[in-house]
């Protein structure tokens, strides 16, 4: 893998790359970094991609702002585009999971004259989640955003008996038992514990949800191919948000994985690879 710093929008952002075909950027969720995508990198390179990995802003060795303000969307949304530019091609295809997933169809809505095709891995579209998320059990299934917007107690609450609770998010949210593992949970509670991390990844939450900071999101219409891969043992996320997004993607299509949770990518890597390159390959 290649090691960069970038200039994001007004940050700098550590990216992996590998690979010299047609560009694929990979974004990650929380409370995770780009590893993630291990299992993704070298199935995309085999397959004619280059794969380019950002850690978002705020995630280490990407910069940490201790500004809340500076996790907006629209800064998020601009960062995208500057990983775009620097691949050194017009347009990319995104890859977006969990909060990754938000800022790809953000992007797809603001950007359309970057995107090529644009991949969503369990992250639904926010206007259809506004429109469900009152009347369903997304209600309950959502409580914890409440929690991470509150001042402090969510970091006490995180990091708690060396982050106990972020270690079983990993576990509790994975189908598979060895879907992440513990040298690996290890390495993203010590990017989570770099001074100011856990507060910045929680500021994600904070600047946006509440502050209108999801307006571009639940406006984001995209005529770009979309593919929606969705884990449907997501205890976080249920299948009944897909209901309704082809109103803001009409050239989309749906692949659901039944013994897949949310980190979908991470419980059936071989069927995600596989639908992932066979979305990319195809022309138009």
């Amino acid at each position: 893998m290649r090691q960069a710093l970038i200039e994001g929008d007004g940050l700098h952002l550590h990216v992996q790359s590998a690979g010299t075909g047609p560009p694929v950027v990979l974004l990650h969720g929380f409370p995770e970094n780009g590893r993630s995508w291990k299992h993704q990198v070298p199935a995309l390179v085999a397959g004619g991609f280059s794969a380019w990995v950002p850690n978002l802003r705020g995630y280490p060795p990407s910069e940490i702002s201790p500004r809340r303000s500076d996790y907006h969307l629209r800064h998020l949304v601009d960062d995208v585009a500057a990983v775009v530019a620097a691949t050194g091609y017009g347009r990319a295809s995104v890859v977006g999971h969990d909060w990754g997933g938000i800022i790809a169809w953000t992007f797809a809505g603001a950007r359309p004259d970057l995107l090529d095709k644009l991949v969503i891995l369990n992250a639904p579209h926010m206007g259809v989640y506004a429109q469900k998320v009152w009347r369903t059990s997304q209600l309950l299934r959502s409580a914890y955003i409440g929690l991470f917007r509150l001042p402090y107690l969510p970091e006490w609450a995180l990091s708690f008996g060396n982050f106990f609770a972020v270690r079983q998010t990993f576990r509790l949210l994975a189908v598979r038992r060895d879907a992440f593992g513990d040298d690996e949970i290890d390495a993203y509670v010590r990017g989570l514990s770099h001074p100011g991390a856990l507060t910045a990844a929680l500021d994600y939450y904070r600047a946006n949800i509440g502050a209108d900071g999801l307006a571009g999101a639940r406006s984001a219409r995209t005529d770009a191919p979309v593919s929606i891969i969705w884990g449907e043992r997501d205890p976080a996320l249920g299948s009944f948000l897909l209901e309704g997004t082809q109103r803001y993607a009409p050239r989309l299509r749906i692949h659901r994985i039944r013994h897949a949770g949310h980190w979908v990518h991470r419980d059936a890597p071989e069927v995600v690879n596989r639908l992932l390159l066979a979305f990319l390959g195809q022309s138009g």
